[in-house]
């Protein structure tokens, strides 16, 4: 077996604190935010998996199709020794990627759950044992210390998780990831691309309510994390596309008038009949904006991948 090596850069608390200043926060402003971040408990991550396989949500499948297709050629461009993958989880795709890298001597998953990066770890330091795997529990979005591996390095970012992020979070992200990288290094980044807002809007409100599932559930880890007492059935799964800002927003939609207590928050919050509380942006992508914001954090775009349906795009740009 393969070295597998799981190191914490987060502290035992982070998450219970984190949650707490979000929840605080953003039910106190206007207009009311939960991270989407605090969807994925053990519950949220089982109803995503079942997310990707609905009919409406492709982007999962057009990724695995140009992972599938390209592979070779990212392997060819970036000729890695490292594959460093932000937010990994269960590292299922990335398979793809590790077939391909023949000259890959390190795999650095990593993600905030110690959960998926042990049982990914395990299994792919059991499965490859040529391959050193060095998971790390951490937030990437949070500024990140990699361990000592040898280069060229290939950070990979999938899923068009990027979208999640408001567009000067991004740029302050993408100027992070230049940062941990070498002249030549190279960045493969997942994006989502614009097209009918009806395909995109049935992507995240799917006939059978599994997005609504989903969504929900950050009511629920708030619910069980902080004593809050939620009911629901009070509020409604919304999906909308903003055509100026070019993304799509979920909102849970109070039915009723109502009051929340929070009480690990000593917090009572007051809900409108009709108010929204918006849980996910997932911003969607032209080329010539991600090469620009590629661009701006030292990025070079060197190739661009769409699956045969031209709904969603892997980039490869490599650092200045």
């Amino acid at each position: 077996m393969s070295p597998f090596l799981l190191t914490r850069t987060l502290p035992e608390d982070t998450t219970d604190a984190a949650l707490r200043a979000d929840v605080s926060h953003g039910l106190t402003r206007t207009p009311k935010t939960l991270p989407p971040k605090w969807f994925y408990d053990a519950r949220g991550s089982e109803l995503f998996e079942q997310i990707t396989e609905l009919p409406e949500y492709y982007p999962t499948r057009a990724e695995r199709e140009i992972l599938i297709a390209r592979a070779d050629e990212i392997a060819e461009a970036t000729g890695a020794r490292t594959l460093i993958e932000l937010g990994s989880g269960s590292s299922e795709k990335t398979r793809h990627l590790l077939d391909a890298l023949r000259e890959l001597h390190t795999y650095v998953p990593v993600d905030v759950s110690e959960s998926a990066l042990t049982q990914a770890g395990v299994a792919l330091a059991a499965e490859r044992p040529d391959l050193d795997v060095h998971a790390l529990i951490a937030d990437f979005t949070g500024g990140l210390t990699l361990p000592d591996t040898p280069g060229p390095r290939l950070v990979a970012f999938l899923g068009g998780t990027i979208g999640n992020l408001m567009p000067a979070e991004r740029a302050a992200f993408l100027s992070s990831v230049r940062s941990l990288l070498a002249p030549g290094d190279a960045l493969l980044l997942g994006t989502d691309l614009v097209k009918d807002p009806s395909v995109l809007v049935d992507a995240y409100d799917d006939a059978a309510g599994v997005t609504a599932a989903f969504n929900k559930n950050v009511l629920s880890v708030v619910s069980r994390e902080l004593g809050a007492d939620f009911d629901l059935d009070a509020f409604g799964h919304v999906a909308l596309w903003d055509a100026e800002n070019e993304w799509i927003e979920m909102r849970l939609r109070s039915r009723r008038e109502q009051t929340v207590k929070i009480p690990a928050l000593d917090l009572a919050v007051d809900f409108a009949d009709g108010e929204d509380v918006r849980t996910e942006v997932s911003a969607k992508f032209h080329k010539e904006g991600v090469r620009s914001e590629l661009a701006a954090a030292g990025l070079d775009l060197a190739h661009w991948w769409t699956d045969e349906g031209g709904r969603f795009a892997l980039s490869l740009s490599v650092a200045r």
